[in-house]
């Protein structure tokens, strides 16, 4: 008999990523922005952080290492990442019937955690990535 998985990452993994989930909404809220949701997911995926920059909806995706090696964590948000994450907010957005008069930008965090330092570097790309896929958005 094999055993149930409850999710496809171990625990210590989702703990180390929630982890850098609340450091980057702490970092966010430091620069004035409104943390509007969190972990926003459906079956087809989900969205890290939903936060109001002004009146600009912002669309985050938290990325975190261990390392220091910050290029190759921000090169994991490839084209189809980007069009995973642009598709939930889509749906995120339709749900909530926010499609109409709404500026939408899509922001990427990466949270380094190296061994020796007391607290994260986190690196903030604004605007990292325009929406992709059939329907893109328009700000």
């Amino acid at each position: 008999m094999t055993p149930v998985r409850l999710s496809r990452w171990p625990w210590w993994r989702r703990w180390f990523g929630r982890r850098s989930e609340r450091a980057a909404a702490r970092f966010l809220k430091k620069l004035g922005y409104r943390i509007f949701a969190t972990n926003v997911a459906d079956a087809a995926g989900e969205i890290d952080l939903i936060a109001l920059d002004g009146e600009v909806l912002v669309i985050v995706e938290v990325r975190s290492t261990s390392g220091t090696d910050l290029e190759r964590t921000a090169a994991s948000i490839d084209y189809r990442k980007q069009k995973k994450i642009a598709d939930a907010a889509l749906r995120f957005l339709c749900r909530h019937r926010l499609l109409e008069n709404v500026a939408v930008r899509f922001d990427v965090l990466i949270v380094a955690w190296p061994p020796e330092a007391k607290s994260p570097a986190i690196h903030h790309f604004p605007n990292a990535f325009e929406s992709t896929g059939r329907f893109q958005f328009h700000s």
